[in-house]
């Protein structure tokens, strides 16, 4: 009985972390939006501070300098480069719901680079997010934000990518991949963060984007997926871009388009189905 009291009380701890970790993710958003800086100097600044708060955590990294661990890192830079830059150019919806299509990009790459075949729901998904994404580019657009609707979906992409290496490292921690990374975009990012004329406003938001958007949830996210099934993880997590265009509504007050509203409901609902019927059809396996 106590056994059992325990396993439930540890689960619940990993749901609320791992809520906790959403809501922190969700704030990446409207804070960029009422930044006066540049993308590269958010970046910059962000991945310095998130990486020595990841390097805190470790203490002592495990770089094995592997392809895996490098490509990683690499696909993690132009991730965060590319998403920075379309919340920047596009709508903070269009950017968090095009980034969410990496779970479809990771079935169509998996297929060849880790040998994984695609399931009948990958097609009905991948078809699905096709749809929601002409939706996007089919709303009225300034070329700016046309623009960051395209990077948002090579952020997307890039994610897919970090993932696909991530798989590739066996029994090692992804945290190194991900420090790694914030290593690299410190290093690109920060010169532009020094030459740029930074209010008081602009490094509270570069600090708690470093501490509490990046490098506390990735901490959070690691401890809370060891007590968690993959489906409640794919539900909590699709929590983000539907907090994170709200609260910039609230804060800063822009709106999508309707058809980029629309276009974003039938990404969202593609991967949760996916991720759903995924789940499902490995366990019966």
């Amino acid at each position: 009985m106590g056994a059992v009291v325990q396993v439930d009380a540890a689960h619940r701890r990993a749901v609320w972390l791992l809520v906790t970790c959403v809501l922190l993710w969700s704030t990446s958003g409207v804070l960029i939006k009422q930044s006066s800086l540049s993308a590269l100097a958010i970046v910059g600044g962000r991945s310095a501070i998130a990486a020595v708060v990841l390097w805190l955590f470790l203490r002592r990294p495990h770089f094995t300098w592997s392809a895996p661990q490098v490509g990683g890192a690499i696909a993690y830079f132009f991730m965060v480069v590319f998403f920075v830059q379309a919340t920047v150019l596009t709508s903070a919806a269009n950017a968090i719901l095009l980034q969410y299509t990496a779970p479809i990009w990771v079935a169509i790459f998996s297929y060849w680079f880790l040998g994984e075949r695609l399931l009948k729901i990958d097609y009905v998904a991948i078809a699905a997010i096709l749809v929601g994404m002409l939706l996007f580019f089919g709303d009225a657009l300034t070329p700016s934000g046309m623009l960051g609707n395209v990077l948002a979906v090579l952020a997307g992409v890039a994610m897919a990518w970090m993932t696909l290496f991530m798989r590739k490292q066996k029994n090692t921690s992804s945290l190194e991949t991900v420090l790694l990374g914030n290593l690299l975009a410190a290093a690109v990012g920060l010169p532009f963060l020094f030459m740029s004329p930074v209010q008081s406003s602009d490094w509270v938001i570069v600090g708690f984007l470093g501490v509490f958007q990046l490098g506390l949830p990735f901490l959070l996210y690691a401890t809370a997926i060891r007590s968690l099934s993959a489906i409640e993880a794919i539900l909590i997590s699709c929590l983000e871009p539907i907090l994170n265009p709200i609260l910039v509504f609230i804060f800063v007050g822009e709106t999508p388009g309707p058809m980029a509203l629309l276009g974003g409901a039938i990404v969202l609902l593609a991967v949760l189905g996916r991720g759903v019927v995924g789940v499902r059809t490995a366990r019966g396996r």
